[in-house]
Order: structure tokens, then C-alpha cells, then sequence
């Protein structure tokens, strides 16, 4: 073999490998979270597909490349054959508190929610069940607020929009996977159709509570700036995502399909145009990017609204309080002296 024909080798193997490598690991990854066995029979059907993807990374370390290019090429196209027929399904046994989906029926400016969650929480595992029916008065929609959680790392909150309304009345719109029953919350699990998607409404008493006072986590609100027709425009968006839902389920995706990238899509809609940011995809910074697009209260620095924002304590003393909602946000400037920015962003 010449010098050049040998560069050419090298360099198409150095191209190969890592790609066969990573198909390989994707769909190791793919059988273990959605091949329909018992744990034995997975851990069996792993070690083959790895033991057979070895085979050819070997056989192409040797310098033969169209023998294992097929053979591999084969089996990775009937992995993503089976890959798509697995399709989403509102039909399982559902963890309790993900159990039910809100759907809304719209009569004017009046929105009828059904399922809205409003659990008493003693424990992450004793609770007493409530699903109830409200209705709204969207011309009384006077607030928008964005909570974060966080429960580990500062890159990453659970996001959750709730509705404020002129009699005192809040709703909580929460993106969150739906999981099986005695299932568990996994990020990879996310990115290999692990989990449902659904949409709750809630009581704020029910969906902030649960995560300061119940889960420990730690968590901030920060008011919304939004023009009345843009609020009222967004909580539709809701109703209509909670809607389609029902009748199309939907995987819920760790990268592309979450609490965030949701919430980001919906307000586009809404708002109009809306610059892509990494923090997107990294929710837990996406006060900075509300900031940067003049969304929150721009009369402050963003770290003293994080501070002005922060609710673990309030959640935790006003706990089961007739009076949350307010107890939550007491320190937290109003909006009402600020004008709202323009109908786009």
C-alpha cells in the first residue's frame, strides 16, 4: 500500500470509528430503556449488540471496512425500524400525582379547567388525592410569574408558570414528564422515550409546596412582564397545548422536549420574535435570559430580584396557609408603577 492510499486508510478510519462507536452507544442505550423484558433478557440483548458492535470497531482497526460497514449498517437500520414504531401512549398505569391531565374548554372569556391538581402533600409518598374543576375570568388575569426550582444543580430548575388572577386566584401550569407508576426520574431515561409528556394545572399550594416543604427543593419567583393581551394569549397557549395532549401524546425529551423549550416555544408564539440562548436548554439560567430580553423587572439588577424572588422560606412558614399565594410572594416588588414592555420582546 502506497503512502497516500495509507493516509486515506487512516483518515477514513479516524472518521468511521467514533461515528460506528457512538451509533453503537445510542443504541445500547436504546434496547436498555425500551426493550419490552425483564432485566436479564436486557442485560443479555446489551452485551450481544455491544459484544457485535466490538466486532466490527475490531475488524475495522484492521483496515476492513465494507464487510463490518454492512454488517453493522444492517443491524443499526433495524434498530431504528423498531426505534420508530414505539409510539407515545396515554394508556398506562400512571404515577398518582401525573395520573390525570388538565384539559380546558374555552366560552368567551371564561376557561373551564378540568383536573386541576390540588394534593395535600404529607409526605413525597402519603398524600391525599384532589382533582378539581375550575373556572377562570380571563378578563380578571392580572399576573404572570415565573417559578423556578431547583433541586440539585444551578444549570438546571424545573420551570412553572403561574397565573395570577384580580380575586386572588392562582393557577400553576407545569410541563413535566408523566412517569409510570414506582417509576423514577432519569435524564438519560429522558433522552430514549422513557417518559410521557403532560401538562398539569395546579394549586399553588399543591405544586410549590411539594417541592420547598415536601422534595427540599429550593425555589425563586420572578414577575413576569408581559402586555394584558400576551398574558391572556399565553394561558390559552396552555389550554391548547394541555388540549392537543389528550388526543396526540407526546414523548417528553430531556433536550428538545421539556419544561423549558415548552414554555420558550408557547411564548414565541405569543410574543412574536424571541432570540434562541443557550440558557434555553439550561433552565436553570433562564432568568437571565428573561432579563436580557426585558421581561422581568428591569428597575433592579437581576441578583437582587434572585434575592427579592427566593420563596423556600415564605413556602416553608406560610405552609398550609389560607393565604399562600400571598405569603409567597410578600417582598417581592409589584409591577404595577412599571409599564409593560411592547407586544414584542
Amino acid at each position: 500500500m502506497n503512502s497516500s492510499a495509507a493516509a486515506s486508510s487512516i483518515a477514513l478510519l479516524a472518521l468511521v470509528v467514533p461515528l460506528v462507536a457512538l451509533l453503537a452507544g445510542w443504541g445500547a442505550f436504546a434496547l436498555w430503556y425500551q426493550l419490552p423484558a425483564q432485566q436479564p433478557i436486557k442485560i443479555t440483548t446489551v452485551a450481544l449488540w455491544g459484544a457485535f458492535s466490538c466486532a466490527v470497531l475490531l475488524t475495522l482497526s484492521r483496515g476492513r471496512f465494507v464487510a463490518p460497514m454492512l454488517a453493522f449498517g444492517t443491524a443499526f437500520m433495524g434498530l431504528l425500524v423498531w426505534w420508530r414504531r414505539l409510539l407515545p401512549s396515554n394508556n398506562h398505569r400512571w404515577a398518582d400525582d401525573v395520573s390525570r391531565m388538565a384539559t380546558g374548554a374555552v366560552q368567551g372569556d371564561h376557561v373551564t379547567l378540568q383536573n386541576v391538581r390540588n394534593f395535600h402533600w404529607r409526605t413525597n409518598l402519603d398524600y391525599m388525592q384532589r382533582w378539581e374543576t375550575r373556572t377562570y375570568d380571563l378578563r380578571n388575569l392580572s399576573a404572570v410569574d415565573l417559578i423556578l426550582s431547583y433541586w440539585s444543580y444551578r444549570a438546571v430548575a424545573h420551570v412553572l408558570i403561574s397565573f395570577g388572577f384580580a380575586n386572588g386566584d392562582h393557577v400553576v401550569f407545569s410541563v413535566e414528564i408523566r412517569r409510570r407508576r414506582d417509576d423514577k426520574y432519569s435524564e438519560i431515561g429522558g433522552l430514549f422515550k422513557e417518559f410521557g409528556l403532560s401538562v398539569i394545572a395546579a394549586d399553588e399550594r399543591d405544586i410549590i409546596r411539594v417541592r420547598t416543604n415536601v422534595r427540599g427543593e429550593d425555589d425563586y419567583l420572578y414577575r413576569i412582564r408581559l402586555p394584558e393581551t400576551a398574558k391572556r394569549s399565553l394561558f390559552l397557549a396552555y389550554v391548547d397545548q394541555a388540549n392537543e395532549l389528550v388526543s396526540k401524546p407526546r414523548f417528553y425529551n430531556t433536550l428538545s422536549v421539556n419544561c423549558t423549550t415548552l414554555v420558550y416555544h408557547m411564548m414565541k408564539h405569543v410574543v412574536g420574535y424571541l432570540p434562541w440562548d443557550y440558557r434555553v436548554l439550561l433552565s436553570g439560567y433562564l432568568p437571565e435570559y428573561f432579563y436580557r430580553v426585558g421581561a422581568l423587572d428591569v428597575r433592579y439588577t437581576l441578583q437582587e430580584l434572585r434575592a427579592f424572588g427566593r420563596i423556600t422560606d415564605r413556602a416553608k412558614q406560610a405552609d398550609r396557609s389560607d393565604e399562600f399565594s400571598i405569603d409567597i410572594r410578600r417582598g417581592v416588588p409589584p409591577l404595577e408603577h412599571l409599564a409593560p414592555p411592547p407586544e414584542a420582546l
